[in-house]
Parts: C-alpha cells; sequence; structure tokens
C-alpha cells in the first residue's frame, strides 16, 4: 500500500483523532491541525498533560491517550505533533490503547516507531499533514 492509499484510508475511515501535542496558542500548527479537523467534522480530543482539564474544541483537554481512552472511549487516530525523538513513545501508547491508526505530522520521522504500529495492524503514515492531504486527496 502506497502512503497516499494509507493516507486515503486512514482520513475515509477516522471519526475521532487524538491530537497529541496540542498548542493553546493559535499560531501553531497543532491548533490549526486540530481546529481544521474539527472543522471537517472529526472529534478531535486535544492531547497536552500542561493543559488538561480545560476545554478546548468543544472537549475537555486530556493529559494523555491512556486518559483519553477512559475519559472519551476509543480514538481512531493518533497525529503526532512531537519531536522525533519522541514519536516512538506516542507512538507505543497509540498501540497500548488499540488506536486504528498513528500520523506521524510533517516533519516527524520515527521508522522504527512506525514499523512497530504497522506490525501492530495500526495504519502509520510519517512527515504528513492531514490538513494538506485532506484538500489535495479531495476529501
Amino acid at each position: 500500500m502506497t502512503d497516499t492509499d494509507t493516507i486515503r484510508r486512514i482520513l475515509s475511515t477516522a471519526r475521532s483523532i487524538a491530537v497529541v501535542g496540542w498548542s493553546p496558542k493559535a499560531d501553531r500548527p497543532s491548533h490549526g491541525v486540530a481546529a481544521f479537523l474539527a472543522s471537517r467534522g472529526y472529534r478531535v480530543i486535544p492531547v497536552n498533560p500542561g493543559q488538561a482539564g480545560q476545554q478546548a474544541l468543544g472537549v475537555t483537554i486530556r493529559a494523555s491517550l491512556a486518559e483519553v481512552l477512559e475519559q472519551d472511549g476509543p480514538v481512531d487516530m493518533v497525529d503526532v505533533f512531537r519531536r522525533s525523538e519522541e514519536a516512538g513513545a506516542v507512538v507505543d501508547e497509540a498501540i497500548a490503547i488499540g488506536a486504528k491508526a498513528v500520523w506521524l505530522q510533517l516533519g516527524v520521522i520515527d521508522d522504527a516507531a512506525l514499523a512497530r504500529a504497522r506490525a501492530a495492524g495500526l495504519l502509520a503514515v510519517q512527515n504528513h499533514c492531514p490538513a494538506i492531504e485532506i484538500p489535495r486527496l479531495g476529501l
């Protein structure tokens, strides 16, 4: 399956997305992408331990993916806005909570983490942005 096939499948089937590394700052990419995804009808749950308990996008910000699972139920996709060296731990959490897909944002590259996700049965892409891919693919 090509990256484009994987991207299309993830974006066509996902309904709930946890955005790890979400920022409350409107000028940050994680903030804008989360708002874009919410505007496209996805249920977006921001994950940021420093903002946990506050409200954003009409939902409560969570401290971790485990808290998302416990409080909000399963998520289809985990969108990772963390440095590449921190992405592997997030991917491992995504596997642990039973996410169906992981998405490493532009500039976030961890081949070993991607391989672990795929080996666990998750759809996985890296170094892409859903806010770019949705318009590009006409989704």
